[in-house]
């Protein structure tokens, strides 16, 4: 391989670890021969692109521009390294997705299982992420795809679909509510509710929702992450919230229920799918997206 191609990917490591030593570490080799390779390619573009600093390293301005350069090269060559096994039929690569923590417990298990019983040789690689992490994941090619929920600022977001979500109250299956078919925010707001932080969207929805009824709700429990909050309902008269992406396709056997609340007390919101704008996705990444985005329109209302 090219030695400017691995320079380029030493500097992508040591930008990612903010330190020689940690991105040396993660390379396998010693950090003054990886800090050899770093002084040579700043020699090469005679001017410094890391700021030395007590505990590590940061990229400057000449580096910030650099570095841009180098992740979508890295990010052609893997495209092409893709087209490439396309053509002898025995397809390799990766696939990473940064998304919301509603896809991890179901949607998202099932459809790598799928891909990859077509694709065994494809490696996926999931991050879980809230909004502005997935916009960091994708600006700095961490992520090839991004899965969102509400509500959503990426400036170079590229939609590939958007499909609008329900928000559904989740219970233990002896809960009062449970008898219901759909329920009312004000029938949820008469027991304790676990609720995700601030950070998310559904709790945004919410919050929104309560504030035009002019109340303010604490809840008795909080938490980032939703695997727990769902737990945490078991054997309690606790509610929580969920999307319809995150809800068990089957609840029959399940000692966790769901129950839509009505659109005119508490809005549904939009889950995009999309990769950065600009980007050419790898044969792996875009296989991937489209069965995905088909999955999507084919369950969900499309916007």
């Amino acid at each position: 391989m090219d030695k400017a191609f691995i320079n380029f990917k030493y500097v992508d490591a040591i930008a990612r670890a903010g330190s020689i030593r940690r991105a040396a570490e993660a390379l396998s080799i010693t950090p003054s021969a990886l800090n050899r390779r770093l002084i040579s390619v700043e020699d090469e573009l005679e001017v410094q692109i890391f700021e030395r600093l007590p505990r590590g390293v940061r990229l400057n301005a000449a580096g910030e521009i650099l570095i841009q350069h180098i992740r979508t090269q890295l990010s052609d060559f893997e495209r092409v390294k893709s087209q490439i096994a396309d053509l002898s039929g025995f397809r390799r690569g990766e696939v990473t997705i940064a998304c919301s923590q509603a896809l991890l417990p179901f949607f998202l298990p099932e459809q790598i299982d799928r891909y990859r019983t077509e694709h065994p040789m494809i490696q996926v690689c999931v991050l879980p992420r809230d909004r502005s992490a997935a916009e960091a994941a994708l600006a700095d090619f961490t992520a090839d795809l991004a899965i969102v929920f509400e509500p959503i600022k990426i400036s170079d977001f590229h939609p590939i679909i958007t499909v609008r979500q329900e928000i559904h109250a989740v219970m233990d299956r002896s809960h009062p509510l449970a008898r219901k078919t759909k329920l009312r925010l004000r029938d949820c707001l008469e027991y304790p509710l676990a609720l995700p932080t601030k950070a998310y969207g559904v709790r945004w929805l919410f919050d929104q929702a309560t504030e035009k009824r002019n109340q303010s709700i604490l809840p008795l429990l909080e938490s980032d992450s939703f695997e727990f909050l769902r737990m945490a309902v078991r054997n309690t008269d606790l509610i929580t919230l969920q999307i319809e992406v995150g809800l068990a396709a089957n609840e029959t056997k399940k000692s966790v229920i769901s129950r839509p609340i009505v659109e005119l007390d508490i809005a549904s919101g939009l889950l995009h799918f999309g990769h950065l704008r600009g980007r050419v996705l790898s044969v792996a990444a875009a296989k991937f997206a489209t069965q995905l985005a088909q999955v999507l329109s084919e369950r969900y209302e499309s916007v």
